[in-house]
């Protein structure tokens, strides 16, 4: 997989953690596409918006 980005996305840590739990590609892939469900529901249900965490606010 290519990481066309300067600096690892949310996502992409994600995915890492999961591979390194020893997931298949397909497993970290689901588990991912899953994980962005939920913060989509969330998201959805509390009528929210989506906030990424900078370096700075971490």
């Amino acid at each position: 997989m290519t990481d066309h980005s300067l600096r690892p996305s949310p996502s992409r840590a994600y995915y890492d953690r999961k591979r390194a739990q020893d997931k298949r590609r397909n497993q970290a892939f689901i588990a991912l596409a899953l994980r962005r469900c939920d913060v989509l529901f969330a998201m959805l249900r509390d009528g929210t918006l989506c906030q990424l965490q900078t370096a700075s606010a971490a």
